[in-house]
């Protein structure tokens, strides 16, 4: 994990589309003020970080769009397209698929078409809260119909990319989400959050428990005008998380926001995200022997473990 700033997450609007775990319940547009938006991207290019701009669903004025294009960048809405059903087709290389886990498991037939079509495919799971112990045989079947796919495209020297199946097979250390280590959003508002949920957590009144400065809803962690303010930052780094330390489902996206939700500690895994992602990590190696087997090498080799959870390891605490 990278200890400084990479990216730059730009919300150009309350309602920019929700492009991971978090839903956005925001339904009223409020665009990022366009001088709002330059100090943003002043920021980014004093910080030489990469702008990714989150975009809502409607056009931006045209006046937007020279500001937009004065800097590189990614379009999180446009470039990467975001979806929260199983399309038929798609014609896009980056696709991000939006699925509670029923969801995922009842279309995993054709979610494994849509492979040929893709360079990336990100599958970011909705309601990891609910998960429980008994649908582990369903998830695993669902991973197990993606490799299929995965170890015949390999064989016609397609090679797409599933985050939750591919990743873990070339990563050597834990490469998560990274909110307020690797990335920070700024909302339209002027203001820097750990990531855009925790925006939407103080726009719909949902109390702080991350910055213990204040005492209402604000989850802010500062602003344009006077820079970035983390309380207790070390606490959001892999060597103050003993869990996930010593964990190698490096995949993981460790989702402090779900963290904080579930445990009500950032750097604290819940048991459902630590049991999805170890399923993940199982079906990874599962993968890389198949492909092993048709004459692939992926990195180094995955081993073998007996438990879920890391908690439930006795060595880990």
């Amino acid at each position: 994990m990278k200890p400084y700033l990479q990216y730059l997450v730009i919300l150009l609007d309350d309602t920019s589309v929700a492009y991971c775990h978090a839903n956005n319940p925001l339904t009223e547009r409020n665009l990022m003020p366009i001088e709002t938006l330059k100090k943003a991207i002043l920021f980014g290019m004093k910080q030489n970080l990469m702008i990714q701009y989150v975009y809502p669903d409607y056009e931006l004025p045209a006046e937007y769009s020279e500001v937009i294009e004065s800097i590189d960048h990614i379009k999180i809405g446009k470039d990467v397209q975001v979806l929260n059903e199983v399309p038929k087709a798609v014609t896009t290389d980056n696709l991000v698929l939006r699925l509670t886990i029923a969801n995922f498991i009842a279309h995993q037939y054709d979610i494994a078409a849509l492979l040929p079509q893709v360079k990336r495919l990100n599958i970011c799971l909705t309601d990891i809260e609910s998960f429980a112990d008994a649908q582990q045989e369903d998830y695993k079947k669902a991973l197990a119909t993606l490799n299929a796919v995965l170890v015949n495209l390999y064989k016609s020297q397609q090679q797409p990319q599933v985050n939750i199946l591919t990743d873990r097979l070339t990563l050597t250390e834990m490469h998560n989400c990274e909110a307020g280590i690797g990335n920070i959003t700024v909302a339209p508002n002027g203001k820097f959050y750990l990531c855009p949920a925790f925006y939407y957590d103080e726009k719909m009144g949902i109390s702080n428990r991350m910055n213990h400065k204040t005492k209402d809803a604000s989850r802010s962690i500062g602003d344009l005008d006077n820079g970035l303010d983390i309380p207790n930052k070390q606490l959001l780094q892999l060597d103050h998380a003993p869990l996930c330390r010593i964990c190698d489902a490096y995949h993981c996206n460790r989702c402090i926001w779900q963290n904080d939700r579930l445990t009500w500690d950032a750097n604290t895994p819940s048991h459902q995200q630590c049991v999805i992602a170890h399923l993940e990590r199982n079906a990874a190696r599962d993968l890389q022997q198949q492909l092993k087997v048709a004459g692939f090498q992926t990195g180094e080799d995955i081993k073998e473990i007996t438990y879920l959870d890391p908690f439930d390891v006795k060595e880990t605490w």
